[in-house]
């Protein structure tokens, strides 16, 4: 008869680390999940006043990632074919021209998903007057259609590079805007439905749901996302981002969905390592595959000990959802903090070495 592992040190540990990040006033709601299934284990720290669901900001990318990748399955989309083939043809045209040359035509789903397209970030870069759309939302809330998406990108911002340049990679929110639309043209349905109907019903992810428009009154309801120690009430911005960043949820719901996308229960788990086969450095310490990141932290950032990689994705809101194969360990949670985004990440890293350390102990 096995003896189950007794992890109660660990969770302890666990629970005082994110206690001291919950007690600080530039945090909200501090909520995380975590479960490593070689050590069959899994934990949550839901502190009663954070039920509440967040925002995961660009931790929607995954969800996006995972439609894609079915379709593609389903042979209703083809990663290297023109993104244009499956969109209405005023979508594209004109949304990448470099020093006169038009790539527009010959950008592919792909290069979409893995930000290799070169394509202008209509939502953090900045404009001709140093503004962004970012910013412009965290002054005074407002809402954006699709259509605003390809005015700003195509009219007001440059393309940063030829698609697919040898080693780059620009993050572009406007790829998954573009990525949205093109699931809606293949589907027949609205990326919300697609979502719901191809991820959150078939997980059983009864904590999540897309934020619209016509969820504009259940923003109260979700975990206040704070700028510095300011709550930030931007319901019209969240609920236009949508493929690029529309998704609330649960630290439980999104650990179930992490390891469904890695372990193959919504697509052939092969195109799981398709989609880690080639990274790009992003913005450091983080690099981009094709349609999921990677948080590898150089050695300098931590001299004493190495840090493993985790592959997953995050949000400007403050949520992470990793999964670090050397230690087979899945991390779900949100510190809910839109300017400090290196204070998600320290959490990250915190939980990562105290479960490190205690199955190092256990295998001594």
């Amino acid at each position: 008869m096995k003896v189950p592992a007794d992890h109660s040190q660990l969770e302890a540990k666990l629970a005082n680390v994110l206690s001291s990040y919950a007690s600080r006033s530039d945090t909200s709601a501090v909520q995380f999940a975590l479960a490593s299934p070689i050590h069959d284990w899994k934990w949550e720290w839901v502190p009663l006043m954070s039920l509440q669901q967040y925002f995961i900001a660009s931790t929607t990318k995954l969800f996006v990632t995972a439609i894609v990748m079915q379709l593609c399955h389903e042979q209703e989309l083809e990663l290297d074919t023109a993104a244009g083939r499956y969109l209405e043809p005023s979508i594209m045209a004109g949304i990448h021209t470099l020093r006169g040359l038009d790539s527009s035509d010959r950008i592919t789903v792909r290069q979409l998903l893995s930000h290799t397209s070169g394509i202008a970030d209509y939502f953090e870069q900045r404009r001709a007057d140093g503004r962004s759309q970012f910013q412009d939302a965290l002054k005074e809330d407002f809402a954006w259609s699709f259509e605003d998406v390809l005015r700003i990108t195509k009219q007001q911002l440059k393309p940063k590079f030829a698609p697919s340049s040898p080693g780059k990679a620009f993050y572009s929110d406007t790829n998954y805007q573009i990525l949205g639309a093109l699931i809606e043209s293949v589907t027949g349905g609205t990326f919300e439905e697609a979502v719901q109907k191809r991820v959150i019903g078939p997980l059983g992810l009864t904590g999540t749901y897309p934020f619209t428009a016509q969820t504009l009154g259940r923003y109260t309801e979700v975990a206040p996302m704070l700028y510095g120690k300011v709550p930030v009430t931007i319901p019209k911005a969240m609920a236009s981002v949508r493929a690029d960043g529309g998704i609330v949820s649960t630290a439980r719901d999104c650990l179930t969905f992490l390891q469904a996308f890695m372990n193959g229960a919504m697509f052939p788990v092969s195109y799981t390592h398709q989609l880690q086969l080639e990274w790009r450095r992003i913005f450091p310490p983080l690099e981009y595959g094709m349609g999921i990141m990677r948080f590898a932290l150089p050695r300098y950032f931590s001299p004493l000990r190495p840090a493993p990689p985790m592959v997953g994705h995050s949000g400007a809101s403050g949520a992470v959802l990793f999964y670090v194969p050397d230690l087979d360990l899945y991390i779900s949670g949100t510190v809910n903090q839109i300017k400090k985004r290196s204070l998600s990440y320290n959490v990250l890293v915190r939980l990562v070495f105290a479960c490190q350390d205690s199955w190092r102990r256990t295998r001594r």
